[in-house]
């Protein structure tokens, strides 16, 4: 059974959530984090979904200001993707952030995720840009 919720920072569960961002998204790029980047994440809310136990899914909303919030980081383990758990996930953030009174959803996706933001309603805002070296758009929701 998947389960969606939010962790905490600086919890071993935290610490699965950045080596599932790690493996998903930094190494293949040859990237990682740094304890200041990490850091930033304090404040932020910390989404996960678990199946068994395993945290096999991810993302971050960082406050842009009392209406917007930013998704980040949004990752699923190869091992299960295509199989719902990032629908199952960005519907999760985005009652989350929703219950935490911010009205708008602003991310950067990758190119290569474009069509799955645009099936849950996101919108492209402006041109292709480039981001660690890979190209991405940014994308907005009203919530």
């Amino acid at each position: 059974m998947i389960q969606a919720r939010i962790i905490k920072y600086g919890t071993s569960d935290y610490d699965k959530m950045v080596a599932l961002r790690y493996k998903i998204l930094r190494a293949p790029l040859g990237l990682t984090f740094s304890a200041e980047y990490l850091e930033k994440e304090k404040e932020d809310m910390l989404c996960v979904c678990e199946n068994e136990g395993q945290i096999v899914g991810c993302c971050i909303l960082t406050p842009i200001d009392k209406n917007i919030v930013q998704l980040r980081q949004m990752a699923v383990d190869d091992s299960v993707q295509k199989k719902g758990i990032g629908a199952k996930l960005l519907l999760f953030a985005e009652e989350s952030a929703k219950a935490n009174g911010f009205d708008k959803i602003v991310l950067h996706a990758r190119k290569v995720a474009i069509g799955f933001y645009l099936k849950y309603n996101y919108g492209i805002v402006g041109d292709e840009f480039e981001e660690v070296g890979i190209p991405h758009f940014e994308m907005q929701k009203i919530l």
